[in-house]
Protein backbone atom coordinates (compact mmCIF):
# COMPACT_ATOMS: atom_id res chain seq x y z
CA UNK A 1 0.00 0.00 0.00
CA UNK A 2 1.32 3.34 -1.12
CA UNK A 3 1.78 6.19 1.04
CA UNK A 4 -0.62 8.40 -0.62
CA UNK A 5 -3.26 5.51 -0.67
CA UNK A 6 -2.22 5.42 3.34
CA UNK A 7 -2.83 9.01 3.90
CA UNK A 8 -6.00 9.00 1.65
CA UNK A 9 -7.85 6.11 4.34
CA UNK A 10 -6.64 8.12 7.36
CA UNK A 11 -8.49 11.61 5.79
CA UNK A 12 -11.48 9.64 5.22
CA UNK A 13 -11.36 8.05 8.72
CA UNK A 14 -10.95 11.39 10.06
CA UNK A 15 -13.75 12.76 8.07
CA UNK A 16 -16.44 10.30 8.67
CA UNK A 17 -15.65 10.82 12.45
CA UNK A 18 -15.85 14.55 12.38
CA UNK A 19 -19.40 14.25 10.17
CA UNK A 20 -20.83 11.64 12.59
CA UNK A 21 -22.56 13.85 14.75
CA UNK A 22 -24.03 15.71 12.32
CA UNK A 23 -25.16 12.81 10.42
CA UNK A 24 -26.41 11.44 13.65
CA UNK A 25 -28.53 14.91 14.18
CA UNK A 26 -29.79 14.69 10.80
CA UNK A 27 -30.95 11.01 11.03
CA UNK A 28 -32.43 11.38 14.32
CA UNK A 29 -34.51 14.42 13.23
CA UNK A 30 -36.85 11.70 11.45
CA UNK A 31 -36.88 9.08 14.09
CA UNK A 32 -39.98 8.31 16.36
CA UNK A 33 -39.21 8.73 19.97
CA UNK A 34 -39.22 4.74 20.78
CA UNK A 35 -36.92 4.23 17.28
CA UNK A 36 -34.44 7.52 18.69
CA UNK A 37 -33.69 5.51 21.80
CA UNK A 38 -33.41 1.97 20.21
CA UNK A 39 -29.89 0.17 21.55
CA UNK A 40 -27.52 -0.06 19.80
CA UNK A 41 -27.82 3.24 17.92
CA UNK A 42 -28.11 3.03 14.25
CA UNK A 43 -27.70 6.08 11.97
CA UNK A 44 -30.36 3.50 9.45
CA UNK A 45 -34.10 4.68 9.59
CA UNK A 46 -36.42 2.22 9.97
CA UNK A 47 -39.64 4.10 10.68
CA UNK A 48 -39.42 7.88 8.48
CA UNK A 49 -41.58 10.67 10.19
CA UNK A 50 -41.72 14.04 9.69
CA UNK A 51 -43.70 14.54 13.29
CA UNK A 52 -40.87 16.43 14.96
CA UNK A 53 -40.45 19.03 11.77
CA UNK A 54 -44.42 19.66 12.15
CA UNK A 55 -44.22 20.05 15.47
CA UNK A 56 -40.94 22.52 15.57
CA UNK A 57 -42.59 24.41 12.60
CA UNK A 58 -45.91 24.98 14.23
CA UNK A 59 -44.60 25.58 17.21
CA UNK A 60 -45.25 28.94 19.08
CA UNK A 61 -42.44 31.65 18.76
CA UNK A 62 -40.25 29.42 16.74
CA UNK A 63 -40.35 31.52 13.54
CA UNK A 64 -39.51 34.97 15.52
CA UNK A 65 -36.51 33.34 16.69
CA UNK A 66 -35.63 32.28 13.25
CA UNK A 67 -36.55 35.55 11.97
CA UNK A 68 -34.14 37.38 14.49
CA UNK A 69 -31.24 35.46 13.52
CA UNK A 70 -31.69 36.04 9.63
CA UNK A 71 -31.65 39.97 10.43
CA UNK A 72 -29.09 39.83 13.27
CA UNK A 73 -26.08 37.72 11.18
CA UNK A 74 -27.50 39.20 7.77
CA UNK A 75 -26.68 42.90 8.88
CA UNK A 76 -23.60 41.25 10.86
CA UNK A 77 -22.41 40.26 7.29
CA UNK A 78 -22.66 43.40 5.73
CA UNK A 79 -21.61 46.18 8.20
CA UNK A 80 -18.68 43.79 9.28
CA UNK A 81 -17.69 43.52 5.79
CA UNK A 82 -17.99 47.04 4.62
CA UNK A 83 -16.02 48.51 8.18
CA UNK A 84 -13.41 45.58 7.65
CA UNK A 85 -12.76 46.11 3.76
CA UNK A 86 -12.51 49.88 4.51
CA UNK A 87 -10.37 49.55 7.90
CA UNK A 88 -7.97 47.13 5.65
CA UNK A 89 -7.40 49.24 2.54
CA UNK A 90 -6.86 52.35 4.55
CA UNK A 91 -3.96 50.06 6.28
CA UNK A 92 -2.70 49.00 2.97
CA UNK A 93 -3.05 51.86 1.02
CA UNK A 94 -2.87 54.92 3.15
CA UNK A 95 -0.41 56.64 5.01
CA UNK A 96 -1.04 58.06 8.27
CA UNK A 97 0.99 58.86 11.18
CA UNK A 98 1.83 55.56 13.63
CA UNK A 99 0.22 53.56 10.72
CA UNK A 100 2.24 50.18 11.91
CA UNK A 101 1.47 50.76 15.70
CA UNK A 102 -2.43 51.41 15.16
CA UNK A 103 -2.57 48.07 12.98
CA UNK A 104 -0.44 46.17 15.76
CA UNK A 105 -2.28 47.18 18.86
CA UNK A 106 -5.95 46.14 16.74
CA UNK A 107 -4.18 43.00 15.92
CA UNK A 108 -3.28 42.59 19.93
CA UNK A 109 -7.35 42.78 21.07
CA UNK A 110 -7.52 39.48 18.81
CA UNK A 111 -5.24 38.01 22.27
CA UNK A 112 -8.02 39.03 24.44
CA UNK A 113 -10.66 36.43 25.16
CA UNK A 114 -14.22 37.81 24.88
CA UNK A 115 -15.33 36.70 28.30
CA UNK A 116 -13.19 39.92 29.06
CA UNK A 117 -14.35 42.04 27.10
CA UNK A 118 -18.77 40.98 27.78
CA UNK A 119 -19.16 43.51 30.81
CA UNK A 120 -17.40 46.70 29.30
CA UNK A 121 -19.74 46.01 25.90
CA UNK A 122 -22.74 45.12 28.10
CA UNK A 123 -22.39 48.39 29.76
CA UNK A 124 -21.95 50.22 26.45
CA UNK A 125 -24.91 48.81 24.90
CA UNK A 126 -27.08 49.41 27.90
CA UNK A 127 -25.79 53.38 28.71
CA UNK A 128 -25.99 54.02 24.62
CA UNK A 129 -26.97 57.66 24.97
CA UNK A 130 -30.42 58.81 24.15
CA UNK A 131 -31.62 55.55 22.73
CA UNK A 132 -34.17 53.61 24.79
CA UNK A 133 -35.11 55.90 27.13
CA UNK A 134 -31.71 56.97 27.92
CA UNK A 135 -30.57 60.89 28.21
CA UNK A 136 -27.65 62.56 26.91
CA UNK A 137 -25.46 60.54 29.50
CA UNK A 138 -26.84 57.56 29.18
CA UNK A 139 -28.88 57.20 32.50
CA UNK A 140 -32.57 56.42 32.85
CA UNK A 141 -33.27 53.62 29.83
CA UNK A 142 -32.78 50.26 28.78
CA UNK A 143 -30.35 51.75 25.75
CA UNK A 144 -29.81 48.51 23.42
CA UNK A 145 -30.92 46.41 25.39
CA UNK A 146 -33.37 43.94 23.36
CA UNK A 147 -33.14 45.54 20.23
CA UNK A 148 -31.38 44.50 16.98
CA UNK A 149 -28.67 47.07 17.17
CA UNK A 150 -27.55 46.04 20.65
CA UNK A 151 -27.33 42.05 19.02
CA UNK A 152 -25.34 42.82 16.30
CA UNK A 153 -22.88 45.34 18.12
CA UNK A 154 -19.83 42.73 18.86
CA UNK A 155 -20.12 41.44 15.23
CA UNK A 156 -19.97 45.14 13.31
CA UNK A 157 -15.79 44.65 13.49
CA UNK A 158 -13.55 42.02 14.08
CA UNK A 159 -9.46 42.38 13.67
CA UNK A 160 -9.39 39.69 12.17
CA UNK A 161 -11.34 41.04 9.21
CA UNK A 162 -9.17 44.35 9.27
CA UNK A 163 -6.53 42.42 9.01
CA UNK A 164 -7.59 39.71 6.05
CA UNK A 165 -8.66 42.52 4.35
CA UNK A 166 -5.71 44.33 4.73
CA UNK A 167 -3.67 40.87 3.77
CA UNK A 168 -5.76 41.18 0.43
CA UNK A 169 -5.44 45.01 -0.28
CA UNK A 170 -1.28 44.75 0.23
CA UNK A 171 -1.12 42.21 -2.56
CA UNK A 172 -2.94 45.49 -5.62
CA UNK A 173 0.10 47.44 -6.72
CA UNK A 174 -0.25 50.72 -5.24
CA UNK A 175 0.04 52.04 -8.93
CA UNK A 176 -3.04 51.77 -9.20
CA UNK A 177 -4.69 53.51 -6.58
CA UNK A 178 -1.51 56.54 -7.41
CA UNK A 179 -3.23 56.36 -10.98
CA UNK A 180 -6.66 56.87 -10.20
CA UNK A 181 -5.21 59.44 -7.77
CA UNK A 182 -3.58 61.24 -10.58
CA UNK A 183 -6.82 61.43 -12.49
CA UNK A 184 -8.18 63.30 -9.58
CA UNK A 185 -10.80 60.66 -8.18
CA UNK A 186 -10.97 60.72 -4.19
CA UNK A 187 -9.93 58.23 -1.72
CA UNK A 188 -13.79 56.72 -1.56
CA UNK A 189 -14.10 56.58 -5.20
CA UNK A 190 -10.81 54.39 -5.25
CA UNK A 191 -12.28 52.72 -2.85
CA UNK A 192 -15.14 51.48 -4.15
CA UNK A 193 -14.97 51.72 -7.73
CA UNK A 194 -11.49 50.10 -8.16
CA UNK A 195 -10.50 47.89 -4.31
CA UNK A 196 -14.10 46.66 -3.10
CA UNK A 197 -15.12 45.27 -6.33
CA UNK A 198 -11.64 43.14 -6.62
CA UNK A 199 -11.95 41.72 -3.20
CA UNK A 200 -15.14 40.13 -3.72
CA UNK A 201 -13.10 36.67 -2.68
CA UNK A 202 -11.60 37.82 0.11
CA UNK A 203 -14.98 39.65 1.27
CA UNK A 204 -16.99 35.98 0.63
CA UNK A 205 -14.74 34.58 2.75
CA UNK A 206 -15.21 37.16 5.66
CA UNK A 207 -18.75 36.94 5.20
CA UNK A 208 -18.93 33.33 5.88
CA UNK A 209 -16.67 33.60 8.59
CA UNK A 210 -18.64 36.88 9.66
CA UNK A 211 -22.48 34.77 9.53
CA UNK A 212 -21.38 31.70 11.04
CA UNK A 213 -19.85 33.83 14.12
CA UNK A 214 -23.00 35.74 14.61
CA UNK A 215 -25.50 32.98 13.83
CA UNK A 216 -24.12 30.35 16.01
CA UNK A 217 -23.42 32.96 18.98
CA UNK A 218 -25.31 32.16 22.37
CA UNK A 219 -23.46 33.72 24.72
CA UNK A 220 -24.17 37.29 23.82
CA UNK A 221 -27.72 37.16 23.02
CA UNK A 222 -27.83 35.36 26.14
CA UNK A 223 -26.62 38.61 27.97
CA UNK A 224 -28.41 41.22 25.88
CA UNK A 225 -31.99 40.27 25.85
CA UNK A 226 -34.35 39.12 28.48
CA UNK A 227 -37.39 39.89 26.00
CA UNK A 228 -38.60 36.72 24.56
CA UNK A 229 -39.91 37.91 21.09
CA UNK A 230 -35.79 39.31 20.86
CA UNK A 231 -34.24 36.01 21.47
CA UNK A 232 -32.18 34.40 18.53
CA UNK A 233 -32.48 30.84 17.28
CA UNK A 234 -29.14 29.60 19.32
CA UNK A 235 -31.83 30.70 22.73
CA UNK A 236 -34.52 29.24 21.16
CA UNK A 237 -33.34 26.07 20.79
CA UNK A 238 -33.67 26.35 25.02
CA UNK A 239 -38.03 25.73 24.64
CA UNK A 240 -36.72 21.75 23.98
CA UNK A 241 -35.35 21.16 27.11
CA UNK A 242 -37.26 21.61 30.50
CA UNK A 243 -35.49 21.14 34.25
CA UNK A 244 -35.18 17.65 33.94
CA UNK A 245 -35.63 16.55 30.23
CA UNK A 246 -35.90 17.31 26.60
CA UNK A 247 -37.70 16.78 24.12
CA UNK A 248 -34.86 15.10 21.79
CA UNK A 249 -37.19 14.43 18.34
CA UNK A 250 -38.05 18.35 18.34
CA UNK A 251 -34.63 19.72 19.51
CA UNK A 252 -32.86 17.24 17.48
CA UNK A 253 -35.26 18.45 13.56
CA UNK A 254 -34.71 21.97 15.22
CA UNK A 255 -31.19 22.05 15.10
CA UNK A 256 -31.07 20.48 11.36
CA UNK A 257 -32.71 23.56 10.80
CA UNK A 258 -30.49 26.04 11.96
CA UNK A 259 -27.69 24.56 9.81
CA UNK A 260 -29.29 25.28 6.73
CA UNK A 261 -28.93 28.33 6.57
CA UNK A 262 -25.07 28.27 6.95
CA UNK A 263 -24.71 25.33 4.48
CA UNK A 264 -26.77 27.86 1.71
CA UNK A 265 -24.18 30.50 2.47
CA UNK A 266 -21.56 28.23 2.17
CA UNK A 267 -22.55 26.98 -1.23
CA UNK A 268 -23.23 30.38 -2.27
CA UNK A 269 -19.85 31.67 -1.63
CA UNK A 270 -17.22 28.72 -1.93
CA UNK A 271 -16.47 29.71 -5.09
CA UNK A 272 -15.02 32.52 -3.91
CA UNK A 273 -14.00 30.78 -0.66
CA UNK A 274 -11.79 28.24 -2.74
CA UNK A 275 -10.27 30.57 -4.63
CA UNK A 276 -8.55 32.47 -1.89
CA UNK A 277 -7.53 29.37 -0.22
CA UNK A 278 -6.09 28.42 -3.33
CA UNK A 279 -4.55 31.98 -3.80
CA UNK A 280 -3.02 31.93 -0.27
CA UNK A 281 -1.06 28.36 -0.65
CA UNK A 282 0.66 29.75 -4.09
CA UNK A 283 2.06 32.30 -2.17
Amino acid sequence: MTKKIKLYILLIIIGIIMAFPFIWTVTSSFKPDNELFSFPPSLIIKNFTIKNYDYVLNIKGFSGYFFNSIIVSGLSVIINVLFCSMAGYAFAHLEFKHKNFWFFLLLATMMIPIQITLIPTFLIAKNFPLIGGNNLFGYGGTGLLNTYAGLIIPHIMSAFGVFMMRQFYLQIPKELAESARIDGASESIIFFKIFFPIGKSSIAALAIFTFTQAWDDFLWPLIITNDDSMRTLQLGLEIFKSQNSADWGPLMSATTLTIIPVLIIFIILQKYFIDISISSSLK
